[in-house]
């Protein structure tokens, strides 16, 4: 088949790739316009545009894919498919209808839950114990259409964001695989979603990754995993950020402590961990990283600097 794929960032390279590599024509690469970013506004090249320019394909790159003159371009192109994962621009009912097969999507979690933005820090968040990756055939909705496949993936204790990014990245690839030899095969099911059951999510911001010690252990345990490893889950030590890599959920620490401290309060250090009272339960820091230094385990990171008992974070 002839495909234009879609996608931008990282989650879009592997499906990309597994593209590339069958026995379909990938006649074009759709990506964001390219950014500015760093103190020297280098301009940089989204992830797509590297794998395309790598393998001689061609590149476009609109401001907005539904205005008249990109549907044009797209139009010259006579694709039997278009493929979609994580691109960034919603598609007009024009472009959903140009292909012979119509736009398939690849989406990070099992829809309908999940669906918008960022579906795979929030399982995290959250604390599923399964997410997966969805296909669908996409409509004029926000990741409302016709279910194609869905593959599951049982997450582990130490799941972060960006470990299960990479295994669903690599699951929704072979899935997409699958799901075009099915269409092609005229096998392909399409099941309409329960729209009751869908639940959305929003965009992670720099600022979610600020840790609120009035919350629970558990809930602050997955906060640190589900913002690794952007924005990261971080607090203020004496007035400097502290990242927190790592940490342990614990009901009680040996020794005495204060009676009653405060959420967010430092209770004990010892040789090698810090000891955060929050909300309900007690936060062991197991790897951090202070500002302007390298992530390290706390038992380094305790050999170089003093954290005293008392301290509120």
């Amino acid at each position: 088949m002839r495909i234009i794929f879609m996608g931008t960032p990282d989650f879009a390279v592997g499906s990309f790739e597994a593209l590339l590599k069958s026995n379909h024509e990938v006649v074009l690469a759709v990506t964001q316009p390219d950014r500015q970013r760093g103190r020297g506004n280098k301009v940089t090249y989204s992830p797509v545009k590297e794998v395309a320019l790598e393998h001689g394909i061609e590149v476009f790159q609109p401001k907005k894919v539904k205005d008249a003159q990109s549907v044009e371009v797209l139009k010259s192109y006579q694709p039997d498919l278009i493929v979609v994962v994580a691109f960034g621009q919603i598609l007009s009912k024009e472009i959903l209808d140009l292909p012979a097969y119509g736009c398939i999507n690849v989406h990070g979690s099992l829809l309908p839950k999940y669906r918008g933005a960022a579906p795979i820090q929030w399982a995290v968040l959250d604390g599923e114990e399964v997410t997966g990756v969805t296909t669908m055939r996409m409509d004029e909705g926000l990741d409302t259409g016709d279910i194609i496949m869905k593959k599951e993936y049982t997450l582990t204790p130490e799941e972060t964001a960006g470990s299960l990014f990479d295994h669903l990245m690599g699951l929704g690839a072979t899935t997409l695989m699958e799901t075009i030899d099915a269409i092609e095969k005229g096998t392909a099911t399409y099941t309409p979603q329960n729209h009751s059951e869908a639940t959305k999510t929003r965009m992670i911001s720099k600022e979610m990754g600020k840790m609120n010690f009035n919350r629970s252990a558990v809930e602050l345990e997955r906060h640190v995993r589900g913002m690794s490893p952007w924005p990261s889950a971080y607090c203020k030590l004496k007035g400097k950020t502290l990242k927190v890599w790592k940490c342990t959920i614990l009901d009680e620490v040996d020794g005495e402590t204060k009676a009653d401290p405060e959420a967010g309060e430092i209770i004990k250090v010892d040789k090698h961990n810090i000891y955060v009272n929050t909300g309900q339960g007690i936060l062991r820091f197991d790897e951090v990283q202070l500002e302007g230094k390298r992530r390290m385990s706390c038992e380094d990171f305790l050999r170089g600097y003093q954290v005293e008992t008392g301290i509120v974070l």
